[in-house]
């Protein structure tokens, strides 16, 4: 049985005397889309730190890939909530995505044939190609983050994290964004942060609850008057414990 391609185990980790995350076991299996989902302070950005080695276990263990998360990283893409540079800032949008190349060893500004043909694939995969020598300060919110999903994809990545990719834009760019994870998923391993549970559970084959603690559970098809009335279409409901 393949291993993997994210395992936490019986993971624990504190900032000073404040438990954040308290015995958490999570195993993702290649081809996964798992959404993660718990209140502000839960812990999710925590346990995403960690995954990606940006923070290093106090308790327990985990593993991505086989490897470390630090050795990893480079094979994994990531989405954040928010751009890590202001909207005005003079760069297009193909020079955003290229930025996605620089986790492989390459100099801001110095990239070759293979660097700007992944940025065009990308952009294409995210139906964004169009927009590659626009300012990246003229986009609208449902742009900009097909344009950050561009850059991660830009490195070519086995999984794909993203933490709320949705949170800043309508509901009209939200269904776009996550109709493009639906095909990325065909050949992607995908954890998503989100506090929309009704709205994900349509898409992800999983929902893992955090507050400090987890619970993982698939999500159960249902139908009625009700669902229809509360969410104008098809979703899953989510049972745990918590």
């Amino acid at each position: 049985m393949a291993e993997p391609v994210i395992q936490v185990e019986d993971l624990s980790f504190s900032y000073g005397d404040a438990l954040v995350l308290e015995q958490v076991t999570l195993s993702i299996e290649s081809g996964e889309f798992v959404g993660l989902v718990g209140p502000n302070a839960g812990g999710k950005s925590t346990l995403l730190k960690l995954v990606l080695g940006l923070l290093r276990p106090q308790v327990g263990r985990i593993r991505v890939l086989g490897q470390s998360p630090r050795r990893a990283v480079r094979r994994i893409g990531y989405v954040p909530q928010f751009p890590s540079f202001p909207r005005d800032f003079p760069i297009s949008v193909e020079q955003v995505v290229l930025m996605g190349r620089l986790g492989m060893g390459r100099l801001l500004g110095r990239y070759d044939t293979s660097d700007r043909a992944a940025a065009t694939g990308a952009l294409r995969e995210v139906e964004a190609l169009d927009l590659a020598k626009r300012p990246i300060g003229a986009l609208s919110g449902g742009q900009l983050q097909r344009v950050l999903l561009a850059r991660a994809l830009a490195s070519e990545p086995e999984i794909l994290i993203l933490d709320e990719p949705t949170a800043n834009v309508d509901q009209r760019a939200e269904t776009d964004v996550f109709g493009l994870l639906a095909e990325l998923n065909r050949r992607l391993t995908i954890l998503l942060v989100s506090h929309d549970i009704a709205f994900i559970s349509e898409y992800v084959s999983r929902v893992a609850c955090l507050n400090r603690t987890l619970a993982c559970h698939r999500t159960l098809e249902i139908d009625g008057d009700t669902v229809q009335q509360l969410y104008g279409g098809h979703v899953r409901q989510v049972a745990h414990g918590h």
